[in-house]
Protein backbone atom coordinates (compact mmCIF):
# COMPACT_ATOMS: atom_id res chain seq x y z
CA UNK A 1 0.00 0.00 0.00
CA UNK A 2 1.37 3.49 -1.12
CA UNK A 3 1.33 6.27 2.10
CA UNK A 4 1.02 9.46 1.95
CA UNK A 5 1.44 11.27 5.66
CA UNK A 6 -0.33 14.34 6.17
CA UNK A 7 1.62 16.81 7.74
CA UNK A 8 0.87 16.39 11.58
CA UNK A 9 1.01 12.49 10.91
CA UNK A 10 4.53 12.59 10.26
CA UNK A 11 4.89 14.91 12.63
CA UNK A 12 2.99 12.93 15.47
CA UNK A 13 4.68 9.89 13.94
CA UNK A 14 8.60 11.00 14.46
CA UNK A 15 7.61 12.68 18.29
CA UNK A 16 5.61 9.59 19.45
CA UNK A 17 2.60 11.31 19.89
CA UNK A 18 -0.30 9.40 21.31
CA UNK A 19 -2.62 11.42 19.06
CA UNK A 20 -1.71 9.02 16.29
CA UNK A 21 -3.69 6.25 16.45
CA UNK A 22 -2.18 2.76 16.97
CA UNK A 23 -3.67 1.42 13.77
CA UNK A 24 -2.40 4.49 11.84
CA UNK A 25 1.02 4.25 13.56
CA UNK A 26 1.11 0.20 12.48
CA UNK A 27 0.62 1.31 8.92
CA UNK A 28 2.99 3.77 8.85
CA UNK A 29 5.60 1.18 10.37
CA UNK A 30 4.85 -1.69 8.04
CA UNK A 31 7.66 -1.91 5.94
CA UNK A 32 5.61 -3.63 3.06
CA UNK A 33 3.97 -0.71 2.86
CA UNK A 34 5.77 2.77 0.69
CA UNK A 35 5.60 5.86 2.99
CA UNK A 36 5.50 9.38 1.73
CA UNK A 37 5.87 12.48 2.71
CA UNK A 38 5.17 15.38 0.79
CA UNK A 39 7.77 18.42 0.08
CA UNK A 40 4.64 20.32 0.47
CA UNK A 41 4.76 18.98 4.29
CA UNK A 42 8.49 19.99 4.49
CA UNK A 43 7.53 23.70 3.25
CA UNK A 44 4.30 23.91 5.34
CA UNK A 45 6.86 22.86 8.60
CA UNK A 46 9.20 25.42 7.63
CA UNK A 47 6.85 28.35 7.62
CA UNK A 48 4.90 27.65 9.93
CA UNK A 49 7.95 27.40 12.50
CA UNK A 50 9.54 30.46 10.67
CA UNK A 51 6.30 32.20 12.34
CA UNK A 52 6.38 30.71 15.48
CA UNK A 53 3.07 28.74 15.65
CA UNK A 54 4.80 25.20 15.28
CA UNK A 55 7.64 23.70 17.46
CA UNK A 56 9.69 21.29 15.07
CA UNK A 57 12.61 19.39 16.73
CA UNK A 58 15.42 20.63 14.13
CA UNK A 59 15.94 22.42 10.72
CA UNK A 60 13.99 21.33 7.78
CA UNK A 61 17.36 19.99 6.20
CA UNK A 62 18.11 18.09 9.19
CA UNK A 63 14.52 16.85 9.65
CA UNK A 64 14.47 15.24 6.04
CA UNK A 65 17.95 13.73 7.06
CA UNK A 66 16.86 12.65 11.07
CA UNK A 67 13.53 11.78 10.94
CA UNK A 68 12.48 10.95 6.79
CA UNK A 69 15.26 9.44 5.54
CA UNK A 70 15.70 7.64 8.99
CA UNK A 71 12.43 6.36 9.03
CA UNK A 72 12.49 5.07 5.53
CA UNK A 73 10.24 7.88 4.33
CA UNK A 74 10.23 9.21 0.44
CA UNK A 75 9.63 12.64 -0.19
CA UNK A 76 7.25 12.93 -3.00
CA UNK A 77 8.01 15.84 -5.27
CA UNK A 78 5.21 18.13 -6.80
CA UNK A 79 5.11 17.27 -10.43
CA UNK A 80 3.05 19.00 -13.06
CA UNK A 81 0.58 16.25 -13.17
CA UNK A 82 0.18 17.02 -9.41
CA UNK A 83 -0.82 20.48 -10.23
CA UNK A 84 -3.07 19.38 -12.98
CA UNK A 85 -5.44 17.58 -10.47
CA UNK A 86 -4.67 20.86 -8.00
CA UNK A 87 -6.67 22.82 -11.20
CA UNK A 88 -9.56 20.74 -11.10
CA UNK A 89 -10.34 19.88 -8.01
CA UNK A 90 -13.69 21.75 -6.27
CA UNK A 91 -12.91 23.85 -3.56
CA UNK A 92 -14.22 21.29 -0.23
CA UNK A 93 -10.91 22.58 1.38
CA UNK A 94 -9.13 26.05 1.57
CA UNK A 95 -5.79 25.16 2.38
CA UNK A 96 -3.34 25.11 -0.23
CA UNK A 97 -1.38 22.39 1.09
CA UNK A 98 -4.00 20.05 1.86
CA UNK A 99 -4.78 20.79 -1.78
CA UNK A 100 -1.66 19.89 -2.88
CA UNK A 101 -1.19 16.47 -0.61
CA UNK A 102 -4.98 15.23 -1.76
CA UNK A 103 -4.08 15.81 -5.66
CA UNK A 104 -0.57 13.80 -5.09
CA UNK A 105 -3.21 11.37 -3.05
CA UNK A 106 -5.33 11.07 -6.07
CA UNK A 107 -3.10 11.07 -8.87
CA UNK A 108 -0.16 8.76 -7.31
CA UNK A 109 -3.33 6.58 -6.13
CA UNK A 110 -2.22 6.80 -2.15
CA UNK A 111 -3.70 6.45 1.19
CA UNK A 112 -3.86 9.49 2.85
CA UNK A 113 -3.35 9.69 6.45
CA UNK A 114 -4.81 12.24 7.93
CA UNK A 115 -6.98 13.58 10.87
CA UNK A 116 -9.09 16.03 8.24
CA UNK A 117 -12.61 15.41 7.97
CA UNK A 118 -13.00 17.80 4.75
CA UNK A 119 -11.48 15.21 3.02
CA UNK A 120 -14.25 13.23 3.04
CA UNK A 121 -15.82 15.12 0.25
CA UNK A 122 -13.01 13.95 -2.23
CA UNK A 123 -12.87 10.48 -3.88
CA UNK A 124 -9.18 9.53 -2.05
CA UNK A 125 -8.86 6.77 0.46
CA UNK A 126 -8.07 7.92 3.90
CA UNK A 127 -7.23 6.61 6.84
CA UNK A 128 -7.85 8.69 10.27
CA UNK A 129 -4.86 9.51 12.31
CA UNK A 130 -7.64 9.33 15.39
CA UNK A 131 -8.84 6.11 14.73
CA UNK A 132 -8.01 4.05 18.74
Amino acid sequence: MKLLLDTHAFLWFISGDSQLSSYARQLIEDSDNQRYLSVTSIWEITIKSSLGRLEVPTPPSKLIREYVWANAIELLTITSEHLDVVHTLPYHHKDPFDRLMIAQAIHEDMVLISRDVTLNAYSIRIEWTGRK
